[in-house]
């Protein structure tokens, strides 16, 4: 599988940089890189319903939820970049923050039933990436996998026409899997 291309700072991903969580289940440091460099460049490829910016200057809204280290790291790749001319904002979330005006929510951690909950919380015309194994099924439109050590994703397409987002071609080519219908 080829990896989305990303900046120069995180030239790992496309390299087939191995990842590893510590005996804690706790991401790597590499992990955290890769993943956030995802979401930035999954912005990218998403292309979102009318309304769903304020206005022009309007920025890009991430919001983190259960992944504060991913969200840390996330807010240095993004410092000073743009996704379509808008500035990238990162938002650290609590559980009972979802429903504040977001793009994209970033929703952490490995519990299926935790995640069905923020998944449901979540306003239409974002898009929600998580990493449980049981991602997809909870409604998520992305979710993160580690596969032979590397940071993959799935796609539901299901779940993105429910949130009213488009995706790229570009990215589904290179997703671990795009489904679509009932799994």
């Amino acid at each position: 599988m080829a990896a989305l291309p990303v900046h120069a700072q995180h030239a790992a991903v496309g390299n087939g940089a191995t990842i590893n969580s510590n005996t804690t289940g706790n991401a790597s440091a590499l992990e955290r890189r890769v993943k956030a460099a995802f979401l930035y460049k999954f912005l990218g490829y998403a292309e979102f319903p009318p309304g769903a910016f304020f206005d022009g200057s309007s920025p890009v809204v991430i919001g983190v939820v259960g992944a504060d280290d991913l969200a840390g790291e996330l807010a240095r790749a993004v410092a000073g970049r743009t996704v379509n001319n808008r500035p990238v904002v990162v938002r650290v979330l609590r559980d009972t923050d979802v429903q504040v005006p977001l793009h994209l929510l970033f929703v952490g951690g490995a519990d299926p039933l935790r995640v069905g909950r923020m998944v449901r919380q979540a306003s239409a015309a974002m898009l929600v990436v998580t990493e449980c194994e049981d991602g997809l099924r909870q409604g998520s439109v992305i979710n993160f996998r580690i596969i032979d050590e590397r940071v993959r994703f799935d796609v539901s397409l299901d779940a993105a026409e429910r949130n009213g987002i488009k995706l790229s071609s570009r990215l589904l080519t290179v997703a671990n899997r795009v489904q679509k219908g009932v799994q």
